[in-house]
């Protein structure tokens, strides 16, 4: 039965205990989140050959300015074995992530419906760490089109399956709660940078030699580490049987809760209504707002700050830059406030996506909006006046929204189109995110540095920049504003239902389904404090190691 990947034997019995799936999907979710964290080996890639007397080798294109020249380099770069590759060529894997992600869901995430959870994860599972086998092969020849190919292309297409595979699950099994399910499993991708990155950091030094830093053989174990992990995560899905629903609980009445609904929108028609591009908006709107800001957190914070942020509030950045020792420390401080965004960006994923179930998901992107419009003129207020303590307090907000409104949106796809199809109508509208990871750092960089090349006081760059960004959450405020419950007009019908949940079923699987719904055996109470236990000690190792490097910003 375990290894039986069909969405029919993987249906659970009557005494199946649903809460052994949450911490299956953290399982998978904690290792694709690897992916936010892989800034950890930029560094150490950039400096890997090195000449005889020890000095690392120059850099591919180097000197390159334009971004046409730089473009150009990269090109060179993909095939050559005698230069150092420059953090621009590497961070296309970054950008490739979350493009292959987002049309990888959107692709596949029909197929997901059909095959079932089980064999989606494994699927991406074996994308996700055979690309990582690849990416040490690429590093071990030093072949940077095969790092792209391997966790970029390949990896990234484990990511979308990965993604999406537990969405669907959790929520049939969650009915009543569907925020928090759909937010437990999304926590997870959201905090697994912040375990993947000093697991990363360790074993680089563990593997390092005087002529090599270590990261093929890294990327080796963290394959083998995340195969275990996932493959378990994977095998713990199950689905539950046709029209289950949890003991005592009883579908919200669509009198009181217009935008609740207890019918489905079918995959091919979902994109065909208005909620469907609303949604799709209010989600791009929402992580274009955060998205570029988060990842230039470490140096907006020392370029706004300057001296303040090491106790000498008369210097500028420009004063730091000047002095190794003062940009180590600054940097040392910045990374604390990286560590103190990734917190609040995992907690505000269950946190805000749990109250959801009382809010309702169109209030909390409401609460998205408006008080995410407002933290950002607080940001600049707090940037004007060189207030540290209220700018962490605003952006620390933002990256809690910024997660929540990851989590949130299944459910809310959920309340308006159904769960029969919500997976797939996930997997497509994640392409909102794939725009957003371009639209926003293309807005946060461009404005940045035509600021710069302006002679702006490095102080006074960001403000504006804030201000863009609450605009485009002014623009979300009002996709949102427009949302409304879907038309009679778009849900299956009755016969329609179950014609699609037998689809592909031979009847003699349908009987042994039947009996295994009415026969199961309740699930051990000690398997899942076992399961549950298995994710949160390295929830707990992420937290401390990201709370120490929190702590300099208050040191």
């Amino acid at each position: 039965m375990l290894f039986n990947l069909s969405k029919e034997h993987i249906t659970a019995g009557k005494g199946f205990n649903r809460w052994l799936v949450p911490p299956a999907a953290l399982a998978v979710h904690l290792s694709i989140g690897m992916a936010y964290g892989f800034s950890v080996f930029w560094k150490p890639l950039g400096t890997a050959l090195t000449g005889p007397d020890g000095a690392p080798l120059a850099a591919c294109a180097a000197g390159a300015t334009t971004f046409a020249d730089k473009l150009a380099g990269t090109g060179e770069a993909l095939f050559a074995t005698d230069c150092n590759w420059t953090q621009f060529d590497l961070g296309w894997m970054y950008t490739l992530f979350f493009v292959l992600l987002g049309c990888s869901a959107a692709l596949w995430g029909g197929w997901l419906e059909r095959a079932g959870p089980r064999k989606a994860g494994l699927v991406a599972t074996l994308c996700w760490c055979g690309g990582l086998l690849i990416s040490a092969l690429g590093v071990y020849h030093h072949q940077l089109w095969m790092m792209w190919l391997g966790s970029g292309v390949i990896g990234g297409i484990g990511l979308g399956l990965g993604y999406i595979s537990p969405v669907s699950t959790l929520i049939k099994w969650f009915p009543d709660r569907r925020g928090m399910a759909t937010g437990m499993a999304i926590m997870g991708f959201g905090g697994g940078a912040m375990i993947g990155s000093p697991l990363a950091t360790k074993l680089m030094s563990i593997f390092a030699t005087p002529s090599a830093p270590g990261v093929w053989q890294t990327f080796v174990v963290l394959a083998i580490v995340y195969t275990i992990f996932m493959t378990c995560g994977s095998l713990g899905y199950r689905i539950p049987a046709a029209n289950w629903k949890p003991e005592g609980w009883t579908p919200p009445d669509q009198q009181h809760k217009r935008m609740v609904v207890n019918k489905h929108v079918h995959l091919k028609n979902a994109h065909k209504t208005p909620q469907f591009w609303l949604l799709w908006l209010i989600l791009c709107m929402n992580v274009s707002a955060a998205i570029g800001i988060i990842g230039a957190a470490a140096p907006m914070l020392q370029e706004t700050f300057g001296g303040k942020l090491i106790g000498q509030p008369d210097l500028s950045f420009a004063d730091i830059k000047a002095d190794e020792t003062l940009t180590v420390a600054a940097a040392a401080v910045g990374a604390g406030f990286v560590g103190l965004i990734s917190v609040f960006n995992i907690f505000g994923r269950i946190g805000w996506a749990t109250s959801s179930d009382k809010l309702g998901r169109r209030n909390t992107y409401f609460i998205f909006f408006v008080l995410g419009a407002l933290m950002y003129i607080t940001a600049t207020y707090a940037a004007n006046h060189h207030q540290l303590a209220l700018f962490l307090v605003a952006f620390c907000v933002i990256a809690s929204m910024y997660g929540g409104g990851f989590a949130t949106i299944p459910a809310y796809l959920a309340d308006l189109f159904g769960t029969q199809f919500v997976g797939a109508i996930h997997g497509r509208l994640l392409t909102a995110w794939s725009t957003a990871g371009i639209v926003g750092p293309v807005i946060v960089n461009y404005m940045h540095d035509v600021r710069l090349e302006a002679k702006t006081p490095f102080a006074d760059i960001y403000a504006p920049i804030f201000l863009t960004l609450a605009a485009l959450l002014g623009i979300g405020f009002i996709a949102n504003l427009l949302v409304r419950p879907v038309a009679s007009k778009y849900f299956m019908t009755d016969a329609e239902l179950a014609a699609e949940q037998s689809l592909g079923k031979a009847k003699e699987v349908n009987t042994k389904v039947v009996k295994l719904a009415a026969d199961g055996k309740p699930s051990p109470a000690w398997l899942v404090g076992l399961a549950w236990l298995v994710v949160l000690i390295p929830i707990t190792y992420g937290i401390c190691m990201t709370v120490q490097k929190a702590w300099a910003l208050f040191a």
